[in-house]
């Protein structure tokens, strides 16, 4: 196929080098043009995937026209909070049949929409039933060494969801589909805040017991706001929910678990964010998931206590004692 790939962060970078090694003809669009020439001759993404070389059938551009005017798939890997700006630049070029892959995992911050009505809000009646979002346990650094990984293809349409699957699948990179946006969605944004908070409780000294607790209890939080929204709750349970919940939980590649500690061992959020290269997503999606926990009356306080510590600088530790001094409950409460 003639894809685009919008977005050349390790995510994007990945994904564009799978495709092109699968000998599909992939332009990868690169925001920053600095860094697209230095790419064009290394061959290699220098600032946010070092080290792996990049396939010689890959292609780059820095002009977004020219990425994806014309391609049969177009692949979207900006950060969450820009999408709706990235998607509604390319509308106009993009043809009738063009199937749309996203795999961003984020909450708007303004609307409060997932990806998949954002993205719908900027295409209107236009290719919504060729929309298809890609998620799941999956760091880019691992898929780009080719190790095992598995993640689930998200549509509507269930033709979409199969081309998907037909198009990203290798011997190292399984996709399974699923027909759930909403759950698939929610599962890829809200496990980011859960990561930020078993982050925190590492970067406390805190042990395995209450990391199990936390995934444990934000996974029946993941599965409180599904309910609210329509998602099939059999779809938390899946790759996309506790597939991704622990992997972002306990995994020393995940940026929002990193962010957690460093807040846990008592820096400033301002001090972690301006030593890191990349985007964590779990920042932002906790103030939309907050917000929307609000807006439909869903009790999720971890949640809440990873708001307060990023945006009224609560202490970590004084966040933990009032998770449990919360009143006693049923577990399936």
């Amino acid at each position: 196929m003639d894809i685009a790939v919008i977005g050349a962060g390790s995510w994007g970078t990945t994904l564009a080098n799978l495709l092109a090694k699968k000998k599909h003809k992939v332009t990868l669009w690169i925001y920053e043009r600095d860094l697209a020439a230095r790419i064009v001759t290394s061959r290699e993404n220098d600032l946010y995937l070092p080290g792996f070389p990049l396939s010689p059938q890959l292609r780059f551009t820095a002009d977004l026209e020219e990425a994806v005017r014309g391609r049969q798939l177009i692949l979207l890997v900006p950060p969450s909070q820009v999408m709706r700006q990235v998607v509604s630049g390319i509308s106009g070029w993009i043809g009738e049949e063009t199937l749309l892959v996203s795999a961003s995992k984020g909450i708007e911050n303004d609307s409060l929409q997932t990806m998949a009505e954002v993205i719908g809000e900027c295409l209107g009646s236009k290719n919504r039933k060729r929309l298809t979002f890609l998620s799941g346990p999956s760091f880019a650094r691992e898929v780009a060494a080719e190790m095992p990984t598995a993640v689930v293809a998200a549509s509507s349409d269930g033709q979409a969801a199969a081309t998907t699957q037909e198009v990203f699948s290798t011997p190292y990179f399984r996709v399974y589909t699923n027909d759930d946006v909403m759950g698939v969605e929610l599962g890829g944004a809200l496990k980011n805040v859960i990561a930020l908070a078993a982050g925190v409780s590492d970067g406390l000294g805190f042990g395995y017991n209450t990391r199990a607790a936390l995934i444990t209890r934000g996974l029946a939080e993941m599965n409180r706001m599904g309910l609210a929204l329509g998602a099939n709750p059999a779809t938390f349970a899946g790759l996309a929910g506790m597939g991704d919940l622990v992997l972002t939980c306990t995994g020393d590649l995940s940026r929002n678990r990193t962010v957690g500690m460093e807040l846990g061992r008592g820096r400033t959020l301002a001090e972690i964010l301006a030593g890191m290269k990349m985007v964590a997503e779990g920042v932002k999606t906790t103030l939309s998931a907050y917000q929307l926990a609000c807006r439909l009356g869903v009790d999720m306080p971890i949640t809440e206590q990873m708001y307060r510590i990023l945006y009224e600088n609560k202490d970590p530790r004084q966040a933990v004692t009032d998770l449990m001094l919360r009143g006693l409950k049923a577990e399936a409460a």
